[in-house]
């Protein structure tokens, strides 16, 4: 029988997987909602392609939050059956899509901030979140080099172009100040080295993205922070409609397998 710290620990831990997996879950079905619908043929697969690796992301690490839990639960009890206020991704990746620049500069935020975290989660004392990162970190390597040619070829393309791209940019910066708040992480996983510090990758994930827009012959927009509490389950009006769209069918049919 797990004494009562290694539950609490346990608990921790699910909790922190379960943030990382809801940031990769709303974010990959953000992007599903631009298949068919992006500029160029090519784009349907390749963000297609990326909302599958986020997909795989949130899949290992929803599986490894539920064995956790007691009861365990399944990664599709938690994907489908949680209700709003128990999702913990931040606001940042929940938001609608807007228009392509839109999702270019958030997707070079949210995959600039998922490289840096990966890349130090490798080393995590805990074996499995070690793993999953490793894996993970490939991924969001190429995400990043997605979004950065896209805001590089928007940010110095036409006036019109340019325009758009420094509105998004703008429009998402505020929401990039939850990805690097800690308040809401117990901070044993960090000193045993199982989780990391988000705010310890701040500095290195803000450097690399305001290297893109200067690049992009861009203005990075004044410091400023939106008011967002997705870690603690208070969400955007936006991420009840998603929910509403992803958990229809398993909710409409609870308990069937395909």
């Amino acid at each position: 029988m797990a004494s009562t710290s290694e539950a609490v620990a346990g608990v921790a831990l699910a909790d922190y997987a379960t943030a990382l997996a809801d940031d990769a879950l709303i974010a990959s079905h953000r992007l599903t909602e631009w298949v068919a619908r992006a500029p160029q043929l090519e784009e349907d697969v390749a963000l297609g392609n990326i909302a599958l690796d986020l997909l795989g992301q949130a899949r290992m690490l929803l599986q490894y939050a539920g064995s956790l839990l007691v009861p365990p639960r399944t990664e599709d009890e938690l994907a489908y059956l949680r209700d709003e206020r128990a999702f913990r991704n931040v606001s940042l990746v929940e938001r609608e899509n807007g228009d392509f620049a839109v999702t270019m500069a958030r997707l070079l935020l949210f995959s600039t901030y998922q490289h840096e975290l990966y890349g130090r989660l490798t080393a995590s004392t805990d074996e499995t979140l070690a793993a999953i990162a490793a894996k993970a970190v490939k991924e969001v390597a190429y995400h990043h080099d997605h979004a950065r040619q896209w805001v590089l070829r928007l940010g110095d393309g036409t006036p019109t172009s340019r325009a758009r791209m420094q509105a998004a940019v703008d429009a998402e910066w505020p929401w990039a100040g939850e990805l690097f708040d800690a308040s809401w992480l117990d901070p044993v996983l960090v000193e045993s080295g199982a989780a990391v510090d988000p705010g310890e990758i701040e500095s290195a994930t803000l450097v690399r993205v305001r290297a893109v827009v200067a690049q992009a012959t861009l203005e990075v927009p004044p410091e400023g922070s939106a008011v967002s509490n997705g870690r603690d389950g208070r969400h955007t009006e936006a991420l009840g409609h998603l929910l509403a769209q992803m958990q229809h069918l398993a909710r409409s049919h609870p308990g069937a397998t395909w």
